[in-house]
């Protein structure tokens, strides 16, 4: 649940992470080594999973921004949709001389992806404010998901010195942008750590242990997605489960684990227990895979 000593804050959560440029490629099949196949179809979108989950979080009733980089190549609609939102963009930069972060996420015809990422402004050498603001006090959490390590540490920090909490959520980039000492500075600053399956394992595994439960010694709460199987939550005072709610229909499994997120936090800034906080989440994702709003 919410600190209460912050609930009186006029925000929620500030998240830190990508906004991308998704552009989605269906396949009828991948393609073997040195081999050529046609594009059957082609969509362009606004992602990264700082956007997502601010729009998605947004939309459910959390006061949200946004803290990320987009290049001079971003496109005006993308810009203005998030303004439609109502996501807070004052954390949003555009680097004048870096691409916008890119995702090139194939898809076949039996809906398994490969995702190539150009980091584009969200290169770990490319030069930006420093992420410490001053309306960041205005917010009760700070949510960290991909991105340079140092800058969101740095984040991390800034956010403890004004009474915010920290979520950890490195995602995809924990495989291969976090190395050990750097999780265990961040865990070191968070209050939660979420992950999928595959994720979670690898924070154990780097960190030397090949429990997940055994992560709440660095971190009060590890709440973990599992697809098909629903989610958990580790915590000090024991393990919770709930399970997933089937789709009608599959549109894309892109951002349904950031709608997750968004219905789980919509749930614990109403102050409802983990479980719910968990149920929530849960219902959310099918409402991504299934293309559907709230």
């Amino acid at each position: 649940m919410p600190d209460p000593a912050t609930a009186d804050r006029p925000r929620d959560l500030l998240v830190s992470g990508h906004v991308n440029v998704d552009r989605f490629l269906r396949l009828e099949e991948f393609p073997r080594d040195d081999r050529t196949v046609p594009v059957a179809s082609h969509r362009v979108v606004l992602g990264g999973t700082a956007g997502n989950l601010a729009v998605a979080a947004t939309r459910l009733g959390v006061r949200t921004g946004l803290v990320a980089r987009v290049g001079r190549d971003f496109p005006a609609e993308f810009h203005a949709a998030l303004r439609r939102s109502g996501v807070d963009l004052r954390g949003l930069e555009r680097i004048p001389d870096a691409p916008t972060p890119t995702a090139y996420i194939l898809e076949d015809r039996q809906g398994r992806q490969r995702t190539l990422m150009d980091q584009g402004a969200m290169g770990d050498r490319v030069r930006a404010r420093r992420t410490a603001r001053p309306w960041v006090r205005e917010y009760a959490w700070v949510h960290l998901t991909t991105g340079p390590p140092e800058l969101q540490l740095e984040l991390a920090r800034a956010a403890r010195r004004v009474g915010a909490s920290v979520a950890a959520d490195p995602a995809q980039e924990v495989h291969y942008r976090w190395d050990a000492p750097r999780l265990r500075r961040l865990l070191a600053e968070a209050e939660i750590l979420f992950g999928n399956r595959a994720e979670i394992d690898r924070v154990a595994e780097r960190l030397g242990t090949r429990r997940p439960d055994r992560l709440v010694e660095r971190v009060p709460l590890v709440v973990r997605t599992e697809g098909a199987e629903g989610a958990t939550a580790f915590s000090r005072a024991g393990t919770v489960h709930v399970r997933a709610r089937r789709p009608r229909r599959v549109r894309s499994v892109v951002g349904a684990g950031d709608g997750f997120r968004a219905g789980f936090y919509a749930a614990w800034f109403r102050g409802e227990e983990l479980r719910s906080c968990l149920t929530a989440g849960t219902r959310a994702a099918t409402r991504a895979l299934e293309g559907t709003e709230a």
